[in-house]
């Protein structure tokens, strides 16, 4: 079952988003966000290349859709494929491009009727999560937090 997430970066009133449908979790993408994507370009050239099947440790290159990829090891806590697998990229699928929304509030009006679970938000330099549209916390101290418990629960 696919733990979906919406993947965001904000420009001043405008929002850019994508979906991401694998791992949407913080222990998976949460902790790729807060340790691979932490300049705005990164994060930007992320967006542009749409709708993802799985984000990966690096935006990588274009490959088939169905290759089993390289995978490293974060944190002794999760196992995370060394790159990206976008549905418009690697799959050669139409309308999978990145939305613009003029407000957080339409972005995650949008996402709801995808199943979307996490929402993630680059704003400043900082990543945010909100967990079924709750509140939004910094991601960097629920990260933080999860490393915290795996290592005093001797992981």
């Amino acid at each position: 079952m696919a733990t979906r997430s919406t993947i965001a970066i904000k420009h001043g009133n405008i929002i850019k988003a994508i979906y991401c449908h694998w791992d949407g979790y913080i222990e998976h993408n949460g902790f790729i966000l807060d340790r691979f994507y932490q300049a705005s370009p990164k994060v930007n050239n992320l967006i542009a290349l749409g709708n993802l099947s799985s984000l990966g440790a690096d935006i990588g290159e274009k490959h088939d859709f169905h290759d089993k990829l390289e995978h490293i090891e974060i944190e002794n806590i999760t196992h995370v494929s060394t790159q990206c697998t976008f549905y418009q990229r690697d799959r050669g699928e139409e309308k999978a491009e990145f939305r613009t929304f003029s407000s957080e509030e339409a972005w995650m009006d949008y996402y709801d009727g995808s199943g979307v679970e996490y929402y993630y938000l680059y704003d400043k330099g900082v990543w945010y999560v909100s967990e079924y549209r709750k509140t939004f916390k910094p991601l960097n101290e629920l990260v933080t937090k999860l490393i915290d418990e795996a290592i005093n629960n001797g992981v």
